[in-house]
């Protein structure tokens, strides 16, 4: 077995994990029983699908799939930032 045939076996392996973590996440996200948990799944969410993103673009051999995955892990920062601003603070501001 070469090792491109192993990547590609590793690769469709972790699509079930991924996959149940997603549904983890959206239970989360629906029934969280406080406003920070909501948010924590959002965010482990949002930076599981960018390893998930970067793992099709090695799968596809793709070069702009991990630089989407770079741009949402930046948004996602951004979006961490301002959800601690406004809970820190109850008001919503630059």
């Amino acid at each position: 077995m070469d090792l491109e045939s192993l990547v590609t076996l590793m690769i469709l392996c972790t699509i079930p994990i991924f996959v149940t973590a997603y549904i983890l996440y959206f239970i989360r996200i629906l029934k969280g029983p406080t406003i920070p948990d909501r948010v924590l799944a959002v965010d482990a969410l949002a930076f599981d699908l960018v390893v998930f993103l970067i793992v099709l673009g090695i799968y596809f051999k793709s070069p702009i799939l991990p630089a989407t995955a770079v741009v949402l892990a930046l948004w996602t920062y951004a979006f961490d930032i301002f959800i601690a601003k406004y809970l820190e603070r109850r008001e919503m501001g630059e």
